[in-house]
């Protein structure tokens, strides 16, 4: 097989990392799934704390299947770090492993790094609390936070819930600016039929968790530089 091969760390009930990596990653890699234990009964902090606590471990869900790159496709647990942390915790995995290694938001900032941007809006569907911890996150990370727009599902705060509708219409009646960049952030919101709509007719830059993602995890498994356009939603719609 000449294409490369990409393992996934996900949430439980991530119902949108897993169809969208697998549609971005394309003819060009494939893509083996592992997720993170079911933990009944725990806080949501807790809960994110434990994906973090068991990240080590899950590394080695894949056995001996070779792989050419190692993603954690959920960024939410990383908030709860500050960028150094996540940044130093995925050198070790990536010696640790022989593997490439990196979390949603180490791919977030390589991408971000890539397109030479410095000011990033948020989108955040994560509950006020989570919010805030990944404003804080970027801020530390050395980017210009022009605003964040919290987007909320029928039934509440829940990225694995919002419609790729209420998003669109949460985002454009924000008004937010037009040759802006975006940032969605959250692997579990259904982002990938929205950006078309949300691009269109304007200059703005378009960025998501699983964009960011396959992005980064194309450029280890294929050993070839991938082109990140500053327009990526006309790419992925």
């Amino acid at each position: 097989m000449s294409r490369g091969r990409v393992g996934v760390l996900v949430p439980p009930a991530n119902p949108s990392a897993e169809p969208e990596l697998t549609r971005l990653l394309g003819s060009r890699a494939d893509m083996h799934a592992a997720r993170f234990p079911v933990r009944p009964g725990l806080a949501p902090a807790e809960r994110l704390e434990s994906y973090n606590a068991a990240l080590p471990a899950m590394t080695h869900a894949f056995g001996d299947l070779p792989l050419d790159a190692l993603v954690m496709a959920c960024d939410a647990p990383r908030y709860l770090l500050d960028p150094d942390e996540d940044r130093e915790g995925c050198l070790r995995l990536t010696e640790r492993c022989g593997v490439p290694f990196a979390s949603a938001t180490m791919a977030i900032l390589e991408a971000i790094g890539h397109l030479g941007l410095e000011e990033v809006h948020i989108v955040s569907p994560f509950q006020p609390w989570l919010t805030e911890l990944a404003e804080r996150f970027w801020k530390a990370a050395g980017l210009r936070i022009a605003g964040v727009l919290p987007v909320r599902a029928q039934g509440g705060w829940s990225p694995y819930t919002i419609t790729p509708a209420e998003l669109v219409e949460q985002v454009k009646q924000a008004r937010l600016p037009r040759d802006g960049v975006l940032l969605f952030v959250g692997s579990g919101m259904a982002t990938l039929p929205a950006l078309g709509t949300l691009g269109a007719g304007n200059d703005r830059v378009l960025l998501t968790s699983n964009l960011c993602t396959a992005w980064w995890a194309l450029s280890r498994a294929t050993g070839k530089p991938v082109t990140l356009n500053r327009s990526p939603h006309r790419r992925a719609s």
